[in-house]
């Protein structure tokens, strides 16, 4: 009798909203809904809440990529009917995984960030020295503001993240959540199991608001901070929050420092996360990132592939507009 190898695992999700995936579809679940059909349940392949680009199947041999691709689709059209989804995404995979699967049912749909990338810059300045001399002043100027509001920022990395810091920065995540009218998806202590389980892999970045400051208190107090995932190569930013309202200190947190830690460290690039049209100008690289698709009612499913193939040259063109606004000097 042959005994059966496992050579593949795919973690599957099955959600009954959207929250927290960056590939919005809101308008597809209002289609069905509107049409008497519910979208949710849905199954879905991802990181939760990081749109980050990296491998969604996890191998034994990658020879068997291909092979595995092409087999895993009849098994999640299967899982879809075996639990009452309407659909099957993947999001964000690699390009190993992405060309494994297009020439299969999935659909592919294109989206758009914005990524920086470090060309073996000895200092911040020699990032500058790659502007046009009126963005370079514009980041300087920025700069220059928050530090003579008399801010200072410290890192640190993993295990050295005390409770405390966990338990400010779980502070200021929610408040800015609720700024906005949201609530923040994730708890205090799931940060601190990112510190206890990935240390290596972790990095907080405080700002400090100088003591006296609006007659304030005695000593320095960290009033933001930014969360960023790291490995060898890549700083990931994923996380924000404050207490102060210095205009600038977002940029600075979450841009600037990060792209002082990549120079220092010699990281290739810096994954910033979804949207934001402001990094453009911050030397952020307008890139292409892609989701793929699976709907089990036929008239949806070619709505939505008549639907991605009319919206990527939109993206296309996005792309294309937004490499023209970088602040570099052309060569």
């Amino acid at each position: 009798m042959r005994r059966s190898v496992l050579v593949a695992v795919v973690p599957v999700y099955l959600k009954t909203n959207s929250y927290g995936e960056y590939v919005f579809d809101w308008s597809w679940a209002n289609a069905y809904q509107g049409n008497g059909l519910s979208y949710y349940p849905k199954l879905l392949t991802a990181v939760p809440f990081t749109p980050s680009e990296g491998s969604r199947i996890l191998l034994n041999d990658p020879t068997l990529l291909n092979s595995v691709a092409e087999g895993l689709v009849p098994a999640l059209e299967a899982e879809v009917q075996r639990v009452g989804a309407s659909s099957y995404h993947l999001l964000f995979p690699n390009p190993a995984e992405r060309a494994a699967f297009a020439s299969t049912k999935l659909v592919e749909r294109m989206g758009s960030q914005f990524h920086w990338h470090n060309r073996d810059y000895k200092d911040f300045d020699a990032f500058l020295a790659t502007m046009t001399s009126r963005k370079r002043k514009s980041i300087r100027k920025e700069r220059e503001t928050t530090a003579a509001a008399g801010f200072r920022f410290r890192r640190t990395e993993g295990a050295a993240i005390s409770s405390q810091q966990w338990a400010d920065f779980s502070l200021f995540y929610h408040r800015t959540y609720l700024v906005r009218g949201q609530q923040g998806y994730l708890s205090q202590r799931f940060f601190e199991r990112l510190g206890e389980t990935m240390p290596e892999q972790i990095l907080l970045i405080e700002a400090l608001r100088p003591a006296g400051l609006d007659g304030g208190q005695a000593a320095d107090e960290v009033c933001a901070a930014a969360l960023f995932f790291k490995n060898q190569s890549q700083l990931f930013g994923r996380y924000w929050g404050s207490t102060s309202d210095q205009p600038l200190l977002h940029f600075e947190t979450c841009y600037y420092q990060g792209q002082d830690y990549c120079i220092e460290h010699g990281l290739r690039s810096f994954d910033s996360g979804a949207q934001g049209e402001h990094k453009i100008q911050r030397g952020f690289e307008p890139k292409s990132t892609y989701s793929l698709h699976w709907l089990a009612h036929e008239g949806f499913a070619a709505a939505v592939a008549n639907f991605v193939e009319q919206e990527r040259p939109h993206i296309e063109n996005y792309i294309a507009d937004a490499a023209t606004l970088l602040p570099f000097r052309q060569s």
